[in-house]
């Protein structure tokens, strides 16, 4: 429950109409509900806000109000990131540690550190204060874990994978897995040994069902702030940079290096031991064949500039239609 002059200041905004509304929730602009919050990102939706029952709306321009009280933001969509985490339900983990777990007598745990059932820490791990940890995971030894982390149910992370603090690893992740190297000899394929690790700098959130490899011989690097949505494949030794954005089903081979603030729509694939440079946009299905560098925004496969593909694309639209008239013409002329 909060007032809609609190919620203004949480989200940087200015109030129109009652500022001591109270607020007890947030819902959906098409299905508002009394004593909650709703959002308005596109002004060209401004019918919306007549047609909800929310009392309250967070909006880019009070001309839109039209008379309902409301806060007006630069960025709808960055206050409702704001006031959604203010309504966030709370940590649905038991406090302390359950019976079931299994500590291996070596390993260090920080204060306020929760442990669901079942879960396996092994030798020499250290865990900091403020951390969760749901059930069913497994830790290996010589894991470090950092302040405040949330990991999820069904995680598994291996011998010496090191996670920073602010980190949230979603259900069924694994991280430091073997990378997927072979040498063939008369077609007999030779695993070669992944010795190194996994770096998991601060604020990474890994979504469900993602793999994370280890390094070959020295280490695989997700950068601080970066975020990795469900069903991402990291293999190994990669590096990635600060604040890139990975949606579903991105796969990055082997030594690659990522650079920083990049941007990789779904299904986006990289070849092994490339470079590509900071802020470089793919659209969902590209595939980076080659070092791309920065600033550059990227489609199709191989990637190529989305002006050189959009212009690729065009000739051969044009190319199709020419051979269907010229096909309708030798039709004609052979009657």
């Amino acid at each position: 429950m909060v007032t809609l002059r609190k919620l203004a200041s949480i989200v940087g905004g200015k109030v129109i109409g009652a500022p001591d509304l109270v607020i007890h929730g947030v819902s959906d602009i098409k299905k508002g509900a009394p004593d909650t919050i709703t959002f308005l990102f596109n002004p060209k939706q401004q019918e919306l806000i007549n047609q909800t029952t929310a009392p309250a709306i967070i909006v880019s321009d009070a001309a839109i109000l039209n008379g309902k009280s409301g806060i007006v933001v630069d960025n709808p969509r960055l206050a409702m990131a704001k006031v959604l985490k203010l309504f966030e339900p709370t940590n649905d983990i038991e406090a302390g540690i359950h019976p079931t777990t299994v500590i291996h007598k070596s390993a260090k745990i920080g204060r306020n550190v929760n442990i669901g059932a079942f879960t396996v820490i092994g030798q020499n791990v250290e865990i900091a204060d403020g951390t969760n940890i749901h059930s069913n995971i497994s830790i290996g030894n010589n894991v470090i874990i950092g302040t405040n982390v949330t990991i999820h149910p069904q995680v598994a992370i291996y011998a010496r994978v090191n996670i920073g603090n602010n980190v949230i690893i979603d259900m069924g992740t694994v991280i430091g897995s073997s990378g997927y190297g072979y040498e063939t000899e008369n077609d007999i394929h030779h695993k070669i040994p992944q010795i190194g690790s996994v770096i998991i700098e601060n604020n990474v959130e890994i979504g469900a069902n993602c793999t994370i490899d280890r390094g070959t011989i020295g280490n695989t690097v997700i950068g601080m702030g970066t975020k990795l949505d469900n069903l991402v494949h990291i293999a190994h030794n990669v590096k990635i940079g600060k604040g890139c954005l990975m949606a579903g089903q991105v796969g990055i081979a082997g030594s690659s290096t990522i650079g920083n603030y990049c941007i990789f729509g779904g299904q986006v694939g990289v070849r092994d031991g490339i470079i590509i440079g900071d802020r470089a946009i793919f659209v969902a299905k590209a595939g980076a064949t080659k070092s791309l560098p920065g600033n550059k925004i990227y489609a199709g496969m191989p990637a190529r500039e989305v002006r050189e593909k959009n212009k690729s694309d065009a000739a051969y639209s044009q190319i199709v239609s020419l051979k269907k008239r010229i096909k309708t013409l030798e039709e004609k002329l052979a009657e």
